[in-house]
């Protein structure tokens, strides 16, 4: 049983609604299972959207972990007492190194994001395509009678 709602409206099986209305020569079969298919696709798209952002999230948990510890070793190592010159070569190279890896970062989260949405769209596009078959199919199914 469904779970009962503020609305009763959104508690009607369209299907048994669609089953008792009977009109010539349209049958309701197809189209039910049709929009059915496209709610399955929209649902697994949703799911692999929903998966790559959670990816891209522990990934950016794990990278602010992993600055955080270098910042700390960084200035650990800075904070001992030196020449001067030595320690800003130090810093000149943690600047460097650090900007390298925040650009790695960067595009390793964008391939990320660019991957979750690419499967997303891919599993939208096979179903407007089964789609478009469908309709044709049923076109030519009444053409024919």
């Amino acid at each position: 049983m469904s779970k009962p709602t503020a609305f009763p409206m959104f508690q009607t099986d369209i299907t048994k609604l669609l089953a008792d209305f009977k009109v010539p020569g349209v049958d309701f079969e197809p189209m039910i299972a049709a929009q059915k298919k496209n709610i399955e696709a929209l649902t697994e798209a949703n799911q692999l959207v929903i998966a790559g952002v959670q990816a891209v999230m522990k990934r950016q948990a794990e990278i602010l972990q992993g600055s955080m510890e270098q910042a700390r070793t960084v200035a650990s190592e800075i904070m001992v007492p030196g020449v001067p010159e030595a320690k800003l070569a130090k810093q000149a190279e943690v600047v460097q190194t650090a900007f390298q890896g925040a650009l790695a970062n960067m595009k390793e989260l964008a391939d990320m994001v660019t991957k979750s949405n690419t499967e997303a769209a891919n599993v939208i596009t096979k179903r407007v395509s089964e789609s478009l078959d469908e309709v044709k199919a049923a076109v030519v199914k009444v053409a024919k009678k």
